[in-house]
């Protein structure tokens, strides 16, 4: 049966396979549709490795969460028990949401919320000779990694959950080879846009490279920019109703 879309417009997730579902909430409440285009899934760990390594980084002076599902993942392992003297720390308000949840009940959240907004809260500023414990993936947050380090912390890190690639979604591909419909790109994670650019088949690369992009940060705009997206918009931060508000101006 051949795809046809209805009125309105279009936003293409790259999120993670089963976490599409806030922006797809955020879309709706602004007349859009959504097309879910995952390039992984999320797989909890649950081997004693990361269990060990998780024990020592809930103990550090800073614990620092990267993500809601790095806060997931944790929990499903240890219980929460913050002490006295210790910083519990979320890159953004989902995540301290998640900590919250989770029985963290003093959290530590930047306004900016990305990797850059969480480096200038003052819980981060002087660490020499302090542990920071950070959770969250392989291969994430690296230029955070990196800044502790430069400022003295001595990094525990626990990878409690992993990014596994999956093939772009055959069904999300045709609705795009008949869209006639604007559409628009969600970009919250340079993994996932190198991801997807890598996988896209080349009738449809030039296409998706055409359309709009709104980034959750100044650096992944400048990415997508340097990826060949020639319009890219700066939304306020990356949770979905800033994306779908910064969407929402551009047919403004």
């Amino acid at each position: 049966m051949a795809f046809t879309e209805p009125p309105g417009w279009y936003v293409i997730s790259l999120r993670p396979q089963g976490e599409h579902a806030s922006l797809r909430r955020a879309a709706a409440a602004h007349g859009a549709r959504l097309i879910a285009l995952s390039p992984w899934k999320l797989r909890l760990r649950t081997d004693d490795a990361a269990c060990a390594a998780l024990r020592i980084a809930l103990d550090a002076h800073r614990v620092l969460f990267t993500s809601p599902a790095a806060v997931r993942a944790a929990a499903a392992l240890l219980e929460f028990r913050p002490r006295p003297g210790q910083a519990w720390i979320a890159v953004g308000s989902g995540t301290a949401r998640a900590l919250r949840r989770a029985g963290v009940d003093c959290v530590q959240s930047p306004a900016r919320m990305d990797s850059e907004g969480l480096l200038e809260l003052p819980a981060l500023q002087e660490l020499a000779g302090l542990d920071v414990g950070l959770v969250t993936a392989p291969e994430g947050r690296d230029l955070l990694a990196a800044s502790l380090r430069e400022r003295g912390a001595r990094l525990l890190r626990a990878d409690v959950y992993a990014r596994e690639p999956i093939a772009l979604s055959a069904p999300a591909l045709r609705k795009l080879r008949a869209l006639q419909a604007p559409a628009l790109l969600a970009l919250s994670s340079e993994g996932a846009l190198r991801h997807v650019l890598a996988q896209m088949p080349t009738d449809l690369l030039a296409r998706l490279r055409a359309a709009p992009a709104v980034a959750a940060s100044e650096r992944l705009q400048r990415i997508a920019r340097e990826a060949g997206f020639a319009e890219v918009e700066l939304a306020e931060g990356p949770r979905p109703h800033q994306l779908l508000a910064a969407m929402a101006r551009r047919f403004r």
